[in-house]
């Protein structure tokens, strides 16, 4: 019962974490304290925390080290923005479109992630890493020639050029090849990004600690014991990798229905996304789930808030970086506050003996 209570307090004060950071950040923009450019990182910064937390789930909760989440994303962010793009006549109100796309960007990416899972998961250490970042890349490249069009017909594949197409003159091209998909309807909002950080984060916390939670972290300390006594190693790393892959779907969703135009480039669904995400989930504590929502938002502000400081905010930018790591990994600071931790567990119960 005592664990039961610790655990709902630790999920409770993450809530929180996000709920008051929320209105902090509504309180400043009612007053005209945050810049337009940093309003603008807002939508972008929400897709963000939901990466680091589903990339943690997989990293710091499954074991594995994948550097695909960026094709995850770009797999939710291009079936969510072909979905919003055909039917926003069909579905005029923006709340349903939404939502529908939500629900098809989560289960694209869902699917992939059982499609390579299973073939992936067999792997271990680098070859896994290896092959995960292979799939990131191969997805952005096929994104870049694929050319659909649509018209009185019906839809036009072709990898060769929107000429290659053959639509009629009231044809319509929605995915132009290396140009993307332009016209999304720009629905993402803040307030739904913070609302579908909390929902993923119920997701995650409450699959952590459940019995498929706890077979799943058995299977990351030591698979052979967990078969052993008859857990099964592949439905559970296969849950874990394919729930990560879905929620990197939702946030490609976020991310795609908040630009003009969605292009697979290299910045945003290549290599060096998979790692930046990858460094907010090890510099936030690998298995912290609060410490993944931190990082994300400390490291996606701290350029923009230091671009004044032009001539140094890379310095303090690195600075930051080296002081998060020390504070997560040195062995001196994990001393210091199990040692803190410690102090503040004896005065509690002796206050209560007392009492």
């Amino acid at each position: 019962m005592k664990k039961m209570k610790k655990t709902t307090k630790s999920n409770l004060i993450t809530y929180g974490l996000v709920i008051g950071i929320y209105l902090v950040t509504q309180i400043l923009i009612m007053t005209g304290s945050i810049s337009s450019l940093l309003q603008g990182l807002l939508v972008p910064l929400c897709s963000y925390v939901i990466l680091a937390v589903s990339l943690n789930l997989t990293v710091g909760i499954l074991g594995e080290l994948s550097l695909g989440h960026a094709g995850f994303m770009c797999v939710g962010a291009f079936t969510s923005a072909f979905f919003s793009k055909c039917m926003v006549d069909a579905i005029p109100v923006t709340g349903i479109r939404y939502f529908l796309a939500l629900l098809i960007g989560a289960a694209s990416a869902g699917i992939f992630g059982i499609l390579i899972g299973i073939p992936v998961l067999r792997l271990k250490g680098d070859y896994l890493a290896i092959v995960t970042l292979a799939f990131g890349e191969i997805i952005k490249n096929v994104v870049n020639i694929l050319f659909i069009g649509r018209d009185s017909n019906g839809f036009h594949f072709s990898t060769k050029d929107v000429m290659s197409l053959g639509m009629e003159p009231d044809g319509q091209v929605i995915i132009n090849g290396p140009q993307g998909i332009t016209g999304t309807p720009k629905d993402s909002t803040f307030t739904i990004g913070v609302i579908l950080i909390l929902i993923t984060l119920v997701i995650v916390l409450n699959m952590i600690h459940s019995r498929s939670g706890r077979a799943i972290m058995a299977v990351r300390d030591n698979r052979i014991a967990a078969e052993s006594i008859g857990i099964n190693v592949t439905k559970y790393k296969l849950m874990a990798f394919s729930v990560s892959a879905a929620l990197a779907g939702v946030a490609g969703v976020i991310y795609s229905h908040n630009l003009a135009t969605l292009t697979a480039q290299p910045k945003n669904f290549g290599y060096n996304m998979s790692i930046m995400i990858l460094v907010f989930v090890v510099l936030g504590g690998i298995g912290n789930i609060r410490g993944s929502i931190i990082a994300a938002i400390v490291l996606t502000l701290l350029p923009e808030m230091l671009r004044g400081l032009n001539d140094y905010r890379m310095l303090i930018y690195a600075v930051v970086l080296i002081a998060m790591m020390l504070s997560n990994w040195s062995p001196k600071a994990i001393e210091w506050r199990e040692k803190h931790l410690s102090k503040r567990k004896f005065a509690k119960k002796k206050c209560a003996e007392e009492v």
